[in-house]
């Protein structure tokens, strides 16, 4: 008892599907994907906390034919342990450290307001607007591209880069597709390399800047390929999940109509975030490989076998959340795993919360009797979970 990842029924609503999974046991082996699913918030916080379950990466295969999707993977963050993983966080926690996110606050909140307030004026001037292009996918790669001190005329490049690389995190994923991955992982790369150099010559107060500055207790630094890995991941972790959790969550809102009217409280604005993560989340499912033997929920997984955590399955675990599939923004007990959980517990949580609100907050007030002006175009992709777009009116 599994779930076809490719159906377009599922894609739309999946819950029903994880709900039945619940009800049949914690963890199953999805034959399509090749990994064993954990569905209940117990096995997934297990999966994500479990140190004998680790980010194990292999090189995608031809390995000639992915240079540059290897060489990312292989030097991220997020794909290695510990030692590694813990010399790799400790240095870009430290350049993180230096104040960049409070330094954005504010930049950000005058960011979407300038986004909405162009999106007003073009329903305002045609009668409706995609919130997806307006807002929700320029907003996150603008806050990136300052972040990082990615000059302003570079700046389109970006999200161009970061779809195509992200499609790689699909099953089954058609050759072409592929090819562009790896494309737009070699272009990415180069332009990084470039930018590195520059900063290395020319400091400024981003984080490229800090990040080949920061230097460990022993005097060790990021390598290059680690800077590049390290740029790349903030990129694509950050631009499609508050994409996303923007997309879906406003979604969401114009469906629950009397959650969007309680957004009128600014007080309610933190829990609002993470009922919107929580409630339809960005990124289905994280995988983790057993380096010895694990039991999860009684399921056995041997050294070099996979499990994947469905984050999205766990947020709606009745067991963790009252009335799970309701939507209710002033939630208050709100144990979702959108950031992740352990070692691997998203670096960047605290900006993507920072951008969503100020998304959220800057809607509303600008556009408070937003409506649907059309059902909006999903995303066929089961892993990241989003729209194509999300046209409002004025309503």
């Amino acid at each position: 008892m599994t779930f076809d990842q490719r159906d377009p029924a599922f894609i739309s609503d999946p819950y029903p599907a994880f709900a039945a999974l619940r009800e049949a046991g914690e963890v199953h082996h999805h034959e399509q994907m090749g990994v064993a699913v954990a569905v209940s918030h117990a096995a997934c916080s297990a999966v994500l906390r479990h140190r004998s379950l680790g980010r194990i990466w292999s090189d995608v295969k031809p390995v000639e034919q992915f240079m540059a999707f290897n060489l990312l993977h292989r030097n991220s963050l997020l794909e290695n342990e510990p030692p590694t993983h813990t010399r790799l966080r400790r240095l870009v926690a430290a350049a993180f450290g230096r104040g960049h996110v409070e330094r954005l606050r504010p930049w950000v909140a005058d960011l979407a307001d300038r986004l909405v307030d162009e999106l007003v004026a073009k329903i305002s001037d045609q009668g409706q607007a995609d919130l997806l292009a307006h807002v929700a996918a320029p907003l996150p790669v603008e806050v990136i591209a300052e972040l990082l001190g990615v000059p302003q005329q570079d700046r389109y490049l970006l999200q161009p880069w970061s779809n195509a690389i992200v499609k790689m995190y699909e099953y089954g994923l058609p050759a072409e597709q592929q090819e562009a991955a790896e494309r737009a992982a070699a272009e990415f790369v180069a332009y990084l390399r470039e930018l590195i150099a520059l900063r290395r010559v020319t400091p400024g107060s981003d984080l490229v800047s800090d990040l080949v500055a920061v230097t460990d207790t022993d005097g060790a630094r990021l390598t290059e390929d680690e800077l590049v890995a390290t740029a790349v991941l903030l990129l694509m972790a950050g631009h499609e999940a508050t994409v996303n959790v923007i997309g879906n969550g406003v979604f969401a809102l114009m469906r629950h109509r009397s959650q969007w009217e309680r957004l009128s409280s600014p007080a309610i604005m933190p829990t609002a975030v993470e009922e919107l993560i929580r409630y339809d989340s960005p990124l289905q499912l994280f995988e983790r490989t057993a380096t010895e033997r694990v039991e999860i929920a009684g399921h056995v997984i041997e050294p070099g076998q996979k499990i994947a955590a469905l984050l999205g399955a766990a947020a709606r675990d009745p067991l963790v959340f009252e009335e799970p599939d309701a939507l209710d923004v002033g939630r208050e007990k709100n144990q979702h795993l959108g950031f992740g959980m352990g070692i691997h517990y998203c670096l960047g949580a605290p900006l993507a919360r920072i951008e969503v609100e100020a998304a959220l907050s800057s809607l509303h007030r600008k556009l408070p009797g937003a409506v649907l002006a059309e059902e909006p175009d999903r995303r066929a992709e089961f892993v990241i979970r989003g729209l194509h777009s999300l046209v409002l009116a004025a309503g």
